[in-house]
């Protein structure tokens, strides 16, 4: 491994990072410096700091960013109507510039030669983190854990975390089975048993508006509390002239065959 003294962790304290902080220390044998934004997630955030602690980590920050996310780069992209792909409105991208600043400005004030951050090598979390840094800092080294270890599955995660002492926030039969992200702006899902489009989502991921069926646990009443699903299947012909959706294969055959007939009465006349 390159010669890394110190690096700086983007560490939420969960699952992820947790197993990165330990990987960190014992495959570069350096020191890890954590850092843990508030972006006003609606999460405790203070824990991360006694969970990295108890991780050997000396120097902790927990950085209150909410008011700085929403001047600098909320009510920016929202002047410039930043939408992506005309829909969707960059809610957990917008804040990793931010974290990615803050990391580089911690790495400067501490002394370290590294950065880190969870994202996995297949997202674009990863070049929006490491462009930010280089962009800041040009020989900024940055490791992503991701691109370079075996755990390549949220078992392995576990398996690993069990094996090193690491506590986590749930034992592994009551795992969330999804990624979320949140923030001021927004909440979003994604992975794991999502990645099926068939399955339903969990009522437990109603957090901020009221899902229209009846809720577990105690929540606003106003909202319908039963659901209807309804499944539809779109297919899709191509006639001769233009695409058309047919009732039935019968009336294509009938659609094709009138086609025909008068492009050979045409080409006769």
């Amino acid at each position: 491994m390159a010669d890394v003294n110190k690096v700086v962790l983007a560490y939420s304290g969960g699952l992820d990072t947790s197993v990165i902080l330990k990987w960190l220390q014992d495959t570069y044998n350096c020191e890890v410096v954590t850092f843990t934004a508030d972006l006003g997630q609606g999460e405790e955030v203070e824990p991360a700091r006694a969970k990295a602690q108890a991780m050997g980590v000396k120097e902790v920050y927990i950085d209150d960013l909410r008011e700085e996310f929403v001047r600098d780069f909320v009510f920016p992209m929202f002047r410039a109507n930043t939408v992506y792909e005309g829909e969707y409105l960059l809610g957990t991208s917008i804040a990793r510039p931010l974290i990615a600043k803050r990391l580089i400005e911690i790495a400067n004030e501490t002394g370290a030669d590294a950065i880190s951050h969870g994202a996995t090598g297949k997202g674009n979390d990863q070049v929006r983190f490491e462009l930010g840094a280089y962009a800041l800092k040009p020989g900024v080294k940055v490791i992503a854990p991701w691109r370079e270890w075996d755990l390549l599955s949220r078992e392995k995660l576990m398996d690993y975390a069990e094996k090193h002492g690491i506590p986590i926030r749930a034992p592994r039969q009551e795992e969330i089975p999804y990624s979320m992200d949140a923030n001021l702006l927004h909440i979003s899902y994604e992975g794991g048993v999502l990645e099926d489009t068939w399955t339903e989502h969990e009522e437990d991921m109603w957090r901020w508006t009221v899902s229209r069926r009846r809720p577990r646990t105690p929540r606003p009443t106003w909202s319908p509390p039963t659901a209807t699903a309804t499944s539809l299947r779109w297919t899709m012909w191509k006639c001769p002239r233009r695409p058309c959706w047919p009732r039935s294969t019968a009336s294509v055959a009938k659609t094709a065959s009138a086609a025909s007939t008068s492009s050979r009465t045409a080409m006769s006349a």
